[in-house]
C-alpha cells in the first residue's frame, strides 16, 4: 500500500459517512505527516550539532571497526601519534575519558599490539605510551577513510566557511568548558 497500513477506526467512532479505505489513507497521511514535522529543522542549535554528532559517530564506528578500534581508541591513536610518550594520565584528558577509562584503553589497544608502554627515564614511576607500527598503520588508513568522510560532510562548505565553522565551534567549545 503506497501509504502505509490500512488503519480502521475504533469501533464506535462516531457516524462517519466516509469509507473505511479513506480514512485509512487519511490517517496514513496524518502518520507521514508528524513524521516530516520531525524532520523539519530543529529550533536549537544545540540538538542539530547533537544531530551531526550522532551521525559522524554511527560512521566513526562503521570505519573504525574496519581496523579492531572504536572511536575513542582511534581518538587515543590519533592523540598519541602527536604526543608520543605521554601517560595515560595525559590522554584521558585529551580523549575525554576518566583515567581509569585510559589506563584499561591502553591495556587493550596495548594487547592488540598498536601501542607500547615504557618507563619515563625522568620519573621512574610513570609510564610512557608510544604508537607501534602496526597503530600506526591502523591510524593512518583510519586517517584516511575519516579524512574521506570529512570531504563528504563538508562537499558544499568552501575553505574559508569551513575555517570559520572551526573557529565558531572552538569559540562555543571554550564557552562551555569550565576554566582550569
Amino acid at each position: 500500500m503506497p501509504f502505509g497500513p490500512k488503519v480502521e477506526p475504533p469501533a464506535g467512532a462516531g457516524n462517519d459517512d466516509r469509507p473505511a479505505a479513506t480514512a485509512g489513507v487519511e490517517a496514513s497521511v496524518c502518520e507521514h505527516q508528524a513524521v516530516a514535522d520531525e524532520l523539519e529543522p530543529p529550533h536549537r542549535l544545540t540538538y542539530l550539532v547533537k544531530q551531526l554528532q550522532e551521525a559522524l559517530r554511527v560512521r566513526l564506528d562503521e570505519i573504525t571497526q574496519r581496523f579492531g578500534l572504536t572511536p575513542k581508541q582511534y581518538t587515543a591513536l590519533s592523540v598519541l601519534a602527536r604526543h608520543p610518550g605521554m601517560s595515560s594520565a595525559a590522554l584521558a584528558r585529551l580523549t575525554f575519558v576518566t583515567p581509569q577509562a585510559a589506563n584499561e584503553m591502553v591495556t587493550t589497544l596495548e594487547r592488540k599490539g598498536f601501542l607500547v608502554r615504557s618507563v619515563d627515564v625522568s620519573n621512574r614511576r610513570c609510564l610512557e605510551v608510544e604508537l607501534t607500527r602496526a597503530g600506526s598503520t591502523a591510524l593512518a588508513k583510519c586517517n584516511a577513510l575519516v579524512d574521506q568522510l570529512e570531504a563528504h560532510v563538508f562537499s558544499g562548505v568552501s575553505d574559508a566557511e569551513q575555517a570559520r565553522f572551526r573557529r565558531m565551534l572552538q569559540n562555543c567549545l571554550q564557552a562551555v568548558t569550565p576554566a582550569r
